[in-house]
């Protein structure tokens, strides 16, 4: 009788989810049922291997039915560090049906020396700091914290877009650009200086793939509007791609 694959529920949405699902997949492929979830916020995201299902999944209830459902054995959660409700829900489903979890965290970006960072805690506070720091901002804070910046009457916002947005954006005075990371250091200077803006803002989210505008912003002296990473809910957790792979190694030989 042959014994049943175990499966791994990767919570993604992430390049570091994507790469942890391309590297599970071709060192466990044969014996580990691999699936990627995606909460279908962007359109067109970017091709992954294995299982894929793209939805919510109703609130920490509705994942514990799913990992019952499905007899799923691991849980990684690799979502976007500023994602605190889906991780939030996955901490408390993992709890209530016993299945083993990690946070898959990439560590937050650090001021070096150069760097003009204002560091806030939340999106209202950003928006209240910009009028006396800059008149033309570079905002990337994601699409669903731009309602945050919607009574800036007197400034003008640069907008940097993964796929048009089917509803109308929530600001004043903008001009919207797309394109999908990584981005790096020359081509965000250009950015910035064509656009000659005098203010960047952005969340603490880590990671080498947008990054390149925290360099541009210290190479052009530009302040820099940081928002703090919200505190992830109770669990292990690792930094890297690698250390994933190294939590669930642990877990399949349990």
């Amino acid at each position: 009788m042959t014994n049943r694959k175990r499966t791994l529920l990767i919570l993604g949405g992430t390049g570091d989810a994507l790469h942890l699902a391309r590297a599970t997949e071709e060192k466990w492929g044969s014996e580990l049922r691999v699936i990627y979830s995606l909460a279908g916020v962007t359109h067109n995201p970017a091709r992954t291997v294995g299982e894929v299902r793209v939805g919510g999944f109703g609130g920490d209830e509705g994942l514990a039915r799913y990992l019952r459902d499905q007899k799923i054995d691991f849980l990684i959660d690799s979502t976007h560090p500023f994602s605190t409700q889906i991780s939030r829900h996955a901490a408390l489903a993992a709890a209530a049906t016993g299945t083993p979890r990690c946070a898959l965290l990439r560590p937050p970006w650090q001021a070096e020396a150069g760097d003009h960072w204002h560091e806030v805690v939340d999106m209202a506070a950003a928006a209240m700091l910009v009028p006396k720091l800059g008149s033309r901002i570079f905002l990337s804070v994601g699409t669903r914290s731009l309602q945050f910046f919607s009574e800036l009457r007197e400034i003008w916002c640069l907008v940097r877009l993964i796929t048009p947005l089917e509803t109308p954006i929530p600001l004043l005075r903008a001009k919207f650009v797309m394109g999908r990371g990584p981005f790096d250091t020359a081509s965000e200077r250009r950015l910035l200086e064509q656009h000659r803006i005098d203010l960047v803002v952005t969340k603490a989210s880590g990671g080498e793939a947008t990054r390149g505008k925290i360099d541009a912003a210290r190479t052009l002296g530009l302040p820099v509007v940081m928002v703090r990473r919200p505190d992830p809910p109770p669990g292990e957790a690792v930094g890297s791609t690698d250390a994933a792979l190294s939590w669930l190694m642990k877990e399949l030989k349990s």
